[in-house]
């Protein structure tokens, strides 16, 4: 059996604000060709893990490994293999999309051959009648699916993804599955924090449920519905399940008498 190759490990990483643990001692991998789902309740630790992962946030302790390089020793030789999809991208307004999209191949050192793969994700995301408009007329969406045209032009071994659906219409939402599902099926690695339980239920292989900063559960859809003890069950009941959340159900019956 071929061992597993890790585009993504993690070992007891910890953050701190002040006397607030934001993220505690968690440990965690993903492997090539997998989709990894981050969940977790508001203020659990989702951000903070997030930005660490993205070398925005220093951790206090513990290492991170991207394709096997220590991203606290070669921070931007992580970044060069890391494509980072924030719930709510930065991007230069005053340059057009065109423009925006060469900016990036020309930091990466992209050669021309693979500066044209952005031509397939502009004509998927409806976006090339609007590569030469200046990004300050984009709306949240269009803005959204611009980041995520220029990561994957740049196809790095592993994308970091916070909340990828927000903005975007049904039919870009459904696209953007698709294109998750083909490119772990490639041999990359996805980790992907989302407070949608729905998405991460049709497309993720593992999923990991954060908790006050720490990992409570982790493992296949199947794994947690026998961890929850609730066989046959969606992973919403799964996660309310699991992270304590079960009155929930007492409290809206009692809405509704």
């Amino acid at each position: 059996m071929t061992e597993e190759k890790n585009m993504l490990a993690v070992e007891h990483l910890s953050k701190n604000f002040d006397n607030y643990k934001a993220v505690d001692d968690i440990s965690f991998t993903v492997s090539a060709g997998q989709i990894l789902g981050f969940l977790g309740p508001n203020g659990a630790g989702k951000t903070t893990t997030i930005k660490m992962l993205a070398g925005i946030l220093q951790p206090d302790s513990g290492t991170i490994r991207i394709n096997n390089v220590d991203l606290a020793s070669y921070p931007e030789e992580c970044k060069k293999i890391t494509g980072y999809i924030p719930d709510r991208p930065y991007l230069y307004e005053k340059l057009t999309g065109s423009e925006f999209l060469q900016f990036i191949a020309g930091l990466y050192s992209l050669e021309r051959h693979e500066y044209e793969r952005c031509r397939h994700y502009l004509d998927l995301f409806d976006l090339t009648d609007w590569d030469d408009n200046l990004i300050e007329s984009y709306s949240h969406g269009m803005r959204q699916k611009l980041i995520m045209t220029a990561t994957f032009m740049l196809e790095p071994p592993l994308i970091i993804v916070d909340e990828p659906m927000v903005g975007l219409d049904p039919k870009s939402a459904k696209l953007v599955k698709e294109l998750f599902r083909d490119y772990a099926a490639r041999g990359k690695a996805i980790f992907l924090s989302t407070h949608s339980l729905e998405i991460a239920e049709q497309i993720c292989e593992r999923i990991a449920i954060i908790q006050q900063g720490k990992i409570g559960a982790m493992g296949s859809l199947e794994s947690l519905r026998r961890e929850a003890r609730l066989e046959g069950s969606g992973l919403e009941d799964i996660f309310l399940e699991l992270t304590g959340a079960h009155e929930l159900g007492a409290v809206i019956h009692a809405l509704k008498s």
